[in-house]
């Protein structure tokens, strides 16, 4: 393990298992995911910790081993926080807290805890608390220590309730508050989409962190907010943007994520509308990260679930610019050539090849092949206004359009 040292941030340790279904790479893959995940909230991970299992313990997560080893490092290193990969449950979380004494965390606790930093609109604290508080009910028991577990039996029956039950009560209640509150927004929202006229809509979807926002304000000429960080869009933000004298809206949405916590996708459904609503998706790809098809996949299989799947598609592989080959070493000989070494010429002679002119290479920050995208992306918007809009006046400019309202 190496330690890494950066000023300012919570000094964090990772922890992840490897099983059939998830072999040594993959975990890798995925600790790397969750390192910037940490880097995103404001942590350092200066150690990763992994043990071989056929599944998680019930009790501790990790072996018994292996959480004294963790217990060791915790306490050598002043660690204040421990972050596990997969969903922990209320019982590992406490049992886990009592032996290494610092802050327990897993992925879907981590990832809420960057969209609470990131919620810039109302709407979007209101579904990011919605979702912590559906987090936290199954795990009130570990949450609070000056809470008694609760016990039946001789003399502990009667009238009155348990602090415990006091809590669930609390908790269920602003559940419900809150979901009110984001029916009485998502009315509001569903009229300002209908009021937005008859322009085509077009919606940017990606996995988080692969530009979208930066491409968004090449082509609308607006200031979204873009950074180099996990989940840098929460709000979903709608231009109107202008190609050839042509306009539509174009909306950027929040990041999508593998392992994404069920409770956020239920919170963003709304959210997500902008996506469900569209007539076009922009499928943005970082070619430039290693894993991208799965990337791909993640993307997809949400988009699955949220009944978006068969919307008309063009994939926008981004980050041209920095797309770098694995080189293939001249001292082993024999080296099996594999996807991790294809040029990008080689890539668009793959699977790529069958998406045809829906399979676009860009850079949007260096504004690399941006007239390319741009004319795509106007023949696909006017396609799309001559089949729903015949008598538009954008496409025919000299009809007279007011008759026919």
């Amino acid at each position: 393990m190496i330690e890494k040292k950066e000023i300012g941030l919570e000094k964090t340790v990772l922890l992840g298992i490897i099983t059939k279904d998830q072999d040594e790479d993959k975990l890798k893959e995925y600790l790397d995911e969750l390192e910037f995940l940490t880097y995103t909230a404001g942590g350092n991970a200066v150690a990763r910790f992994t043990q071989k299992m056929d599944k998680p313990d019930p009790r501790t997560f990790l072996g018994s081993g292996k959480m004294e080893q963790v217990k060791d490092y915790v306490d050598a290193h002043h660690i204040s926080t421990a972050i596990f990969d997969d969903e922990l449950s209320a019982t590992q979380e406490r049992n886990i807290s009592k032996i290494l004494g610092c802050k327990v965390l897993d992925r879907t606790n981590l990832i809420l805890d960057i969209f609470a930093q990131r919620a810039q609109t109302s709407y979007a604290r209101t579904q990011v608390e919605l979702a912590q508080y559906e987090y936290l009910l199954p795990r009130l028991r570990g949450m609070w220590t000056h809470l008694e577990r609760q016990r039946g039996g001789i003399g502990m029956r009667g009238p009155g309730e348990t602090e415990i039950e006091t809590d669930r009560r609390i908790v269920r209640d602003k559940i419900s508050q809150l979901k009110d509150r984001i029916k009485t927004i998502d009315k509001q929202m569903a009229v300002q989409r209908g009021n937005r006229g008859k322009m085509v809509r077009v919606a940017l979807v990606g996995y988080t962190n692969v530009g979208k926002s930066t491409l968004m304000n090449v082509i609308s000429k607006s200031e979204v907010f873009a950074e180099n960080k996990l989940f840098a869009t929460l709000d979903t933000t709608v231009r109107k943007v202008v190609i050839q004298n042509l306009p539509f809206l174009l909306s950027d949405t929040v990041g999508f994520i593998r392992k994404l916590p069920t409770q956020l996708v239920d919170s963003f459904k709304s959210t997500l509308d902008e996506v469900r609503e569209a007539d076009l998706l922009l499928h943005v790809v970082d070619i430039s990260h290693p894993n991208f098809e799965e990337h791909i996949a993640s993307v997809n299989k949400t988009l699955g679930e949220i009944k978006s799947s068969d919307k008309p598609t063009i994939m926008v592989f981004n980050k041209i610019d920095a797309y770098q080959p694995e080189p293939i070493s001249e001292d082993e000989p024999g080296v099996e050539k594999t996807k991790k070494h294809y040029s990008l010429e080689e890539w668009k002679s793959t699977w790529m090849n069958k998406i045809g002119n829906n399979a676009l290479f860009i850079s949007a920050i260096n504004k690399s092949n941006l007239e390319d995208f741009k004319k795509r992306v106007y023949d696909e918007v006017r396609d799309i206004h001559i089949t729903r809009f015949p008598y538009n006046h954008f496409l025919y400019p000299d009809y007279n359009y007011e008759d026919m309202k």
